[in-house]
Parts: structure tokens; sequence; C-alpha cells
């Protein structure tokens, strides 16, 4: 069975909480990413941060992203998935949760990311259309 280590996306960048929401959209942007981990000082997993939540939460909300911190964003305990997880765990975790970009931990270390279309890829066609599926609807 294919473990997130497999499959994940290694070498991810976090945003610091007390960095501002201005220098995370910069980092989504120079990273060509749409989602980042939120670290704080202590170097643990606080939450993501996703583009939408700049336009939304920020933009949307009349705040200045220079001066909003991006671990305001946080919202509770991330989802994450263990590195020698399972496809069909991380579906779960994914279906669950309705989410579509999980952070890999090992041990208490973030090692990297599993993005919807790296575990559709890792499954086998009539499985990857059910994950699409069920992530795609609300």
């Amino acid at each position: 069975m294919t473990t997130a280590r497999e499959i994940m996306t290694s070498g991810t960048e976090c945003i610091g909480a007390e960095e501002s929401v201005l220098d995370a959209a910069r980092k989504l942007k120079d990273l060509g990413v749409g989602a980042l981990p939120i670290c704080g000082t202590d170097n643990k997993l606080k939450g993501m941060l996703t583009d939408r939540d700049i336009v939304v939460k920020v933009l949307g909300a009349g705040k200045d992203p220079s001066e909003c911190k991006a671990g305001e964003l946080a919202q509770g305990e991330a989802v994450t998935i263990g590195a020698d997880d399972t496809t069909e765990e991380i579906i779960r975790t994914m279906t669950t949760h309705k989410v579509r970009r999980l952070p890999v931990i090992d041990g208490h270390d973030l090692v990297g990311m599993v993005a919807l279309a790296d575990a559709a890829r890792a499954l086998p066609d009539p499985k990857a259309g059910e994950l699409i599926e069920a992530l795609s609807t609300d």
C-alpha cells in the first residue's frame, strides 16, 4: 500500500504565525502554491493558510494584509497525516475533514504536503473519482 511519504511533496515551507498576511501572499506567489502551513515560534504546526483565506478573511473583510498576522487565520488544530499513513487513511482524512491538502508529519516534524491531486494519482481510477467527488460537494 502506498504511503504519504511516497506521494508527498517534500521540502514544504511554513509561514510564521507572526509574519504578515502580505508576506504569506508573497511566499505563496514565489513558491507557486495555494496553501502554506502556519508554524509558531516553537516550530509547531498551528494551522493552514490558503490563498482563499487571504481573499475572503482579510481582503474581503477590509483588513490590511500588512498588519494582519498569518497566525490570526489559523483555525483550531490543523488536520494532518502521518508520513507512514496509507492512501486509504489519506482519503479518509481528506473526505472526513473536507480538505484538499494535508501537511505530512513525521513525529513532530513537518516533512511534506499531500494534495488532492497526489492522492488521486496514487489511486485506481474509480477511487480517484470518488475522492474528487466527495471533496467537490458541500
